[in-house]
């Protein structure tokens, strides 16, 4: 991640502590807003081409606030938990910089994704920072409904299979909205997937080789 040394080097200090929790508490505020006071609001603050279009700028920073709208609260609680658990240990583990910069480049791929397709939202940029979370510590255990122990990376793996099914059957504009909602994850971990990918292929080969070789 030569690009995002740089950029610390040079801009280190310009990252929004608790970035996370700010986005959670927003969150919050808005769904409290939207059920009890102005379900109109949403629309308001919903990214689409056509508000952008219409110099309704503030859609590019709002979108990322709104929440899931679900009645259920405890469904709600338990997704706002989950989130503000993979988002404070990136947020930890990178500093609140790199941190601040994996959100905003996920924002920048929503952004275009919306122009490409009309609309788009956060879920995106929240998939990603899983990815991010079960890419470095996927062996990190959880208890799944509570009870069932499972390793973050087999959750991670049910996840991409989740995203190629969507990506394999989408339409074209959803195609681009799945893969610019991963902007972010792409962008910091592109060249070591890459690099896994190649590593794994290199390794079956050389395994049918060998296979090969004393039949």
């Amino acid at each position: 991640m030569r690009w995002i040394d740089k950029l610390e080097r040079r801009f280190g200090r310009g990252g929004i502590p608790n970035f996370m929790n700010l986005i959670l508490v927003g969150q919050v505020i808005l769904w409290l807003l939207i059920m009890f006071v102005n379900g109109n609001l949403y629309s308001l603050f919903y990214l689409t081409r056509d508000g952008l279009l219409h110099g309704q700028i503030w859609r590019a920073i709002t979108f990322l606030f709104l929440p899931t709208l679900t009645t259920q609260l405890f469904s709600l609680l338990l997704q706002l938990y989950f989130y503000w658990w993979i988002g404070n240990s990136l947020e930890r583990a990178w500093g609140d910089f790199r941190f601040t910069v994996y959100i905003l480049v996920g924002m920048l791929g929503a952004v275009l994704s919306c122009l490409l397709t009309g609309a788009a939202g956060s879920s995106g940029i929240f998939l990603s920072m899983f990815f991010a979370y079960a890419w470095m510590w996927p062996d990190q255990q959880i208890l799944l409904f509570f009870f069932l122990p499972v390793k973050i990376k087999w959750m991670g793996w049910a996840a991409m299979a989740y995203w190629l099914l969507q990506f394999l059957t989408g339409s074209v504009p959803a195609k681009l909205s799945l893969v610019f909602g991963l902007a972010g994850f792409l962008a910091f971990f592109g060249k070591e997937i890459f690099d896994w990918c190649r590593s794994q292929v290199t390794d079956y080969k050389r395994r049918q080789d060998w296979n090969n070789r004393f039949r």
